[in-house]
């Protein structure tokens, strides 16, 4: 499985442990708002909104707090006004990073990313520095209870671009205006995801090993933990050693 795709799987993996605590039902919190806000209370016609919808109803999110947050965003309620950045930089090594931002307060934001990459040998970089070597794709992620020729079957025909796959976890890529009709299709073929997402992919991954991949992963989990950070995205080639390291820390 591609670098994009380990560290998709170890976000994902994450994301379980995270809910305990609240910190997935703040990040989906604050997608659902921001995609209402920007399109519209209606799922129907607001793919963004549909989207988190169902990764909220995945993480078994409270209706009443789905509701309230649809209506912060349409204005019938009043909420916080969020607003959406990405900044860039590189961790040790040279591998290339890209951070998904919603907050309410830039300022906090960029000072607590700018000082966690720092902090871990890390540079934050300018706008442009690294964003141009990262594809807007789709990404659909089945984890356990589909093969991965289950999800060829369907993915291809529904004209998906690639499926990978990594011990129970299976990833299908599309080009980023099929995601809507491939995840119909799955829909159809009563396939179940874990999540059906926009997603970043490296053109390129960068293979690093020793205590640079150590530094660079602990860098990726550090921004990843920060509040205002939705997503992470790196261009680093990780093993399923070094990737089940992380996760059992």
């Amino acid at each position: 499985m591609s670098g994009h795709n380990k560290w998709s799987t170890i976000k994902y993996k994450k994301g379980a442990a995270d809910a305990k605590r609240g910190k997935l039902f703040s990040r989906l919190i604050k997608e659902i708002t921001m995609a209402a806000r920007e399109g519209g209370g209606d799922p129907d016609g607001n793919p963004r909104l549909r989207t988190a919808l169902l990764t909220a109803k995945g993480a078994n999110m409270p209706k009443d707090n789905i509701d309230r947050a649809i209506k912060r965003g349409t204005g019938e309620l009043e909420g916080v006004n969020y607003e959406q950045f990405f900044y860039e930089g590189y961790a040790p090594g040279g591998a290339a990073v890209l951070v998904e931002v919603l907050t309410e307060n830039k300022n906090r934001a960029a000072s607590e990313v700018r000082h966690t990459f720092s902090k871990h040998g890390g540079n934050l970089g300018e706008p442009g520095s690294v964003a141009w070597m990262f594809a807007k794709k789709g990404s659909i992620v089945f984890e356990g209870g589909v093969t991965e020729d289950q999800a060829m079957e369907v993915a291809l025909e529904a004209g998906a671009e690639d499926v990978t796959a990594s011990g129970e976890t299976v990833e299908v890529q599309t080009d980023m205006a099929d995601l809507e009709a491939v995840k119909e299709a799955f829909d159809k073929a009563g396939l179940a995801y874990a999540t059906a997402e926009l997603t970043y992919v490296p053109a390129t991954n960068l293979e690093l090993e020793g205590r640079e991949l150590n530094t660079t992963m602990k860098l990726l989990e550090a921004l990843d933990d920060l509040d205002d950070v939705q997503k992470v995205w790196s261009n680093v080639d990780f093993s399923d050693e070094a990737a089940e390291g992380l996760l059992a820390e």
